[in-house]
């Protein structure tokens, strides 16, 4: 079964060291998944832009030239402005769990993305509380259990906090 771990991490500087520590262990960059504010909005000058805000999200990118090291590895990164939360950097997969159809239910936001993911609604409220507090939301995305275990070893020794593992729901499709 298909499993995410996910965690918060304080800073910008400290998400890129186990990114790229997840990245040495052999997790691929389309397994590897962050959500940060853009609080200087500074991120996404020169990206195209294009509107999605019927799907709970307004803007996303196609490069990660202004992000630096292990953060620009990772797949899809982009700039979203979430309603009622708003301006977000993101890459992987949790890019496509955001701008997604989850997102556009009554909970929206944050808190929907994480919910896609299989995080129960009360949890995923305390992840987006931390997330509007500055720190950084970095989740795995696993075929198996024991990867799921290596990741979450891996989080835990890099000083990662709110580390929790949930099984992934499938992004329903609109036809």
């Amino acid at each position: 079964m298909k499993q995410a771990v996910i965690c918060i991490v304080p800073t910008e500087s400290k998400a890129e060291r186990i990114i790229a520590e997840l990245k040495n262990a052999g997790f691929r960059n389309s397994d590897i998944s962050f959500l940060m504010p853009d609080r200087d909005g500074v991120r996404d000058m020169g990206h195209e832009k294009h509107s999605k805000a019927p799907e709970g999200t307004a803007t996303g990118a196609g490069t990660g030239a202004l992000l630096g090291g292990a953060l620009g590895w990772l797949a899809g990164v982009g700039a979203l402005a979430i309603p009622g939360v708003g301006p977000f950097v993101a890459a992987g997969p949790i890019m496509a769990t955001l701008g997604g159809a989850a997102v556009g239910a009554a909970t929206g936001g944050i808190t929907g993305g994480l919910i896609g993911l299989g995080m129960p609604e009360y949890e995923a409220k305390q992840y987006e509380s931390k997330l509007r507090d500055g720190n950084v939301l970095i989740s795995v995305h696993t075929n198996d259990g024991n990867d799921a275990k290596r990741a979450e070893e891996i989080l835990k020794a890099a000083g990662a906090r709110d580390i929790m593992r949930s099984g992934e729901e499938k992004v329903p499709r609109r036809p």
